[in-house]
């Protein structure tokens, strides 16, 4: 070393520029190495030397990275790492204060006592190692650098209540990702960095906080380091830390380290506690800002003059004391417990004869433990390592290859990354060894390669989970107060400033489901905020659109193509529903007054369509007394009233006044007074909306499916559902009004006293078999008896009808006949009835007619030819085999609403308590009697009365003209 070389201590607390500074002083010289404390701090000073003066002259040595281009004039090194002997004119070693750490301290202290430049030399660190440096550097001059901005202490605050530009500081890797999950949730996401991190995710993460994607940094205290981000505040976590054996305080000077991040440049800065933390003492936190630390005393220190003679000789060199007052012995590393552990291989000791391999073999030790499994693990790991090297003179190829493919893999979650990271930097280390492997160049490419893509890996998965940057951009655009631009598809699928945010359905804003708690009262204020000119747009559109896009669905809702716009709601009148908007509130008045006018035009259209009819006859000045009376109860039972509930109105009606209400299509059924232009499915659907809201009903019926005659009966729902349906229910099934007062035609014309069977015109018009149309007549009112009989043949049935020609005598109007007529006018109401057939809504009973003669039946003691003979028409083998036994149905009038079905034990046997008792009974059908020949017989359900006009308005007038004339 030449006489004129300087050697500088450049102290001050943090933010004082003295890495710029050794920066600018290195580039002053030729040459120059400079040791700093972390790699990621290393890679950072080599990226800033690059850029002044070129990669071509700057070279970086860490203990896992090595570029070292061939004109290299500048080293940027890790201290560990720091080349020995070289002869540079420029030496720095930065954090020159760590040479009283517990762990590392030896190895600083052996470059303080050892390392310099040619001719300058400069020692970085805290105003706490002055003394030290005087007492073992007396040559040492002393630089002091004032920190360039102010650090206040601020106290405790909540996560939840950090500020953007902050940094939370946490001591173990659960507790960083612990915190920045909390943070993902309520600020959007955070940066993080460690010191296990690789270089290129850590420069991933810290770019992250750099460009503004995220306003908050999680960290170990590796950020105390030297690095540089621009960090306003920065809050402690946790006050402890393990410092590899026990959990100990951190110091004031610690603490200042750390703290000292925030406010770079001359920028202030704000420090204090969180989450568990307890807050600071007054001394310490005063400490703080004043700088003020006790000096230290003792520094770690460890032999360097190593004896390589025996693996005893290097264990007792390395074990030495210092004489030295200021130096301690350092606590054993990791490197001596693996060389105490490898020594007591007997193997081991066999191959380490002379002092060539007792440096290999501490070589070998001075491995790190990046794994960090155990340390029986790294040192079996370290034996095999040594053998290889010691017998074959470098590591296999196809033993490393096998140990990177392993390890070679970027699946799994954050942990498992982590450890494929830390297990590659074992085989970059070694790769970096000169001589340990065959082919250094391809070794060390392909170790750099595997922890390159394993530390992009680890990136993605950081920031997948620690960075929700929806809602960190949001938060971000809301805190700089500027217009978000916000976009809307096709499918109302929201974005704003490109971030998927929820969607628009009508004039309300659903946000995303994957939103958690906290994140989602950010997604909305944003959106909101962005979409209020979306809303203007919307509402002109949906005012100028036709009435084909808008519908309501039969709970009451209003929509707009898929989209809920509205709701109805009960007006003063039935006929006059009100509309209940869905817009939300940051749309404004002005939007949701122009889309309740559209939906109240809306509805007002479509009940003036669909009603009409009741609305015409509601303004028709034309009716009067009880018509308009009656008119009246038309319109509040929206064109469907049981005309039981009526009756007596009903028969006080005239016949001026039933003309003038079946002008307006009303019609007088025997079951139900209906305009039948109200009965179709569009109406039917619309009466049953605006009658559940007139009901006040939380749960609107659904109206049955169009072109159903009958349908499952309405059963367990509000009152009188079934009429606004447009059906009644009878029995288990509820059959169609219209259809209803159809088959009333064709049950008029039956004698309801006697019985009677059903017809296949009855069956036709219901769709029914005949055991469900059984069901039906017994709700109806009817007794359904069920018989047994042997079918007769179409042969048979033609002799039958001959044989009983008196069952024509009487003119009755067939079921075609009847339904022109219905067809033509109104079901004659029971007041239009002649006298003799009384309505089943007034009279309580069916009508009834005279019965038709029957035909005698054979004496049972007089042979057939059925004995004896074959009866024409049927084949042999028919014969042989029986008659054919058929079901069949008498239905009578019996008011039994629960229905009174019997089947009689004989099968084909049946009572009637009518007078046609007798051994056998009575059997009906169309085969021959067989009661010994009883002449026919007529019944009447009370004597006979006088005859009432017949009603000219009566569809029936010209047949029941026909019967009186017969008469």
């Amino acid at each position: 070393m030449s006489g004129d070389a300087r050697v500088v201590a450049v102290l001050g607390p943090t933010n004082t520029g003295k890495t710029t500074y050794a920066i600018e002083r290195m580039l002053g010289h030729r040459t120059g190495v400079m040791g700093l404390p972390l790699r990621l701090l290393a890679r950072e000073v080599y990226d800033r030397i690059v850029a002044l003066r070129g990669p071509s002259v700057v070279a970086l040595v860490t203990g896992e990275e090595r570029i070292v281009p061939p004109r290299t004039q500048y080293w940027v090194c890790t201290v560990e790492a720091m080349p020995d002997g070289m002869g540079c004119d420029f030496l720095a070693v930065d954090e020159i204060q760590l040479c009283a750490d517990p762990e590392r301290g030896h190895v600083f202290t052996d470059r303080l006592l050892r390392a310099r430049g040619l001719h300058e030399t400069l020692f970085l660190g805290s105003d706490t190692m002055r003394g030290p440096i005087s007492a073992l550097v007396p040559q040492a001059q002393f630089l002091r650098r004032e920190r360039m901005s102010q650090l206040v202490y601020s106290g405790q605050k909540k996560i939840s209540r950090m500020r953007p530009r902050s940094a939370i500081v946490g001591f173990s890797v659960d507790n960083v990702y612990a915190i920045a999950e909390l943070i993902r949730r309520q600020k959007g996401g955070a940066a993080v960095v460690m010191g296990a991190l690789s270089p290129r995710t850590r420069n991933a993460q810290v770019d992250m906080y750099q460009n503004g994607e995220v306003d908050f940094l999680v960290a170990t205290d590796a950020i105390g380091m030297g690095l540089n981000l621009d960090i306003d505040h920065v809050a402690f976590s946790s006050l402890t830390k393990f410092d590899g054996r026990r959990m100990r305080p951190l110091a004031p000077n610690e603490l200042a380290q750390i703290a000292g991040r925030a406010g770079r440049g001359q920028k202030d800065g704000t420090f204090g506690v969180t989450g568990d933390a307890r807050p600071l003492d007054d001394g310490v936190a005063q400490a703080i800002m004043d700088h003020r630390f006790t000096p230290l005393q003792k520094l770690q220190w460890r032999n360097h003059a190593l004896q390589f003679g025996t693996i005893d000789a290097l264990i007792r060199s390395l074990e030495a004391p210092s004489d030295h007052e200021v130096l301690v012995k350092a606590r054993e590393a990791d490197d001596l417990q693996a060389l105490k552990s490898l020594s007591e291989s007997a193997e081991i000791i066999a191959r380490c004869t002379d002092a060539k391999s007792v440096r290999l073999l501490w070589d070998v030790c001075r491995v790190p433990d990046f794994r960090g499994i155990s340390h029986q693990e790294h040192s079996a790991l370290l034996d095999v390592i040594f053998r290889y090297l010691h017998e074959r003179g470098a590591i296999p190829g196809d033993w490393m290859a096998r140990q990177i493919k392993r390890i070679d893999r970027s699946d799994g979650d954050i942990d498992a990354i982590s450890k494929r990271l830390a297990f590659i930097r074992t085989w970059t280390y070694v790769a970096q060894r000169k001589g340990w492997v065959d082919d250094e160049s391809h070794w060390r490419d392909e170790t750099r390669h595997v922890e390159d893509r394993l530390s992009d890996a680890l990136h993605a998965k950081l920031t997948q989970r620690f960075v929700d940057r929806r809602t960190s951009v949001l938060l971000r655009r809301l805190g700089q107060k500027e217009a978000m631009v916000a976009e809307v598809n096709d499918a109302g699928e929201v974005t704003v400033e490109g971030e998927f945010v929820g969607k628009l359905d009508g004039f309300r804003f659903s946000q995303d489901k994957g939103a958690g708690a906290a994140e989602a009262k950010t997604i909305k204020t944003a959106a909101l905020q962005a979409l209020a000119p979306h809303f203007h747009l919307r509402a002109d559109r949906f005012y100028n659109a036709p009435d084909t896009e808008l519908d309501f669905t039969e709970q009451g809702g209003l929509m707009w193509g898929s989209s809920a716009v509205g709701k109805l709601v009960a007006g003063q009148d039935a006929l006059k529903p009100q509309v209940e908007v869905f817009v939300d509130d940051v749309a404004g008045p002005e939007v949701a007054q122009k889309v309740q006018r559209r939906l109240q035009h809306f509805i007002d259209r479509k009940v003036a369509a669909l009603f009409e009819p009741l609305i015409a006859m509601q303004k028709d000045e034309a009716l009067t007394g009880l018509a308009k009376g009656f008119a009246f109860q038309m319109v509040e039972a929206m064109g469907v009233l049981p005309r039981a509930t009526v009756a007596d109105d009903v028969k006080a009606l005239d016949q001026d006044a039933r003309g003038l209400l079946r002008k307006h299509g009303i019609r007088f059924g025997q079951f139900t007074i209906f305009m039948p232009l109200l009965l179709k499915p569009a109406p039917t659907r619309l009466r049953l909306v605006l009658w559940s809201l007139a009901q006040g009903l939380s749960e609107f019926p659904e109206s049955p499916p169009p072109g159903l005659v009958t349908v499952p009966a309405m059963t367990g729902g509000p009152r009188d559902t079934d009429t606004m349906s447009g059906y009644r229910n009878a029995g288990e099934r509820a059959i169609r009004i219209d259809m209803l007062e159809r088959l009333a035609d064709m049950l008029r014309a039956e004698d309801s006293r006697g019985g009677f069977e059903a017809k296949a015109d009855m069956l036709s018009i219901t769709g029914m078999t005949l055991e469900q149309f059984a069901t039906l007549m017994e709700g109806l009112g009817y007794k359904a008896e069920k018989g047994e009989r042997e079918k007769v043949k179409p042969v048979d049935a033609v002799v039958a009808t001959d044989a009983t020609p008196e069952a024509t005598d009487q003119p009755v109007m067939d079921a075609a006949d009847a339904e022109t007529a219905e067809a033509a006018t109104e079901t004659p109401a029971p007041a239009d009835v002649p006298e003799g057939t009384e309505a089943i809504a007034d009279a309580g009973q069916a009508p009834v007619i005279e019965e038709p003669a029957e035909t005698p039946e054979v004496p049972a003691d007089i042979p057939t030819n059925s004995e004896t003979e074959i009866d024409p028409g049927t084949a042999p083998d028919e014969a042989a085999a029986g008659p054919e036994i058929e079901v069949f149905y008498t239905f009578t009038w019996g008011r039994n609403q629960g229905g009174n079905r019997r089947q009689n034990q004989g099968g084909n046997r049946r009572q009637n308590q009518g007078g046609k008792g007798g051994p056998k009974g009575k059997t009906k059908g169309k085969g021959p009697r067989r009661d010994g020949g009883s002449k026919p017989q007529n019944f009447s359900a009370r004597p006979p009365k006088k005859e009432k006009a017949i009603d000219p308005d009566n569809p029936f007038a010209a047949a029941l003209m026909g019967l009186k004339d017969d008469k």
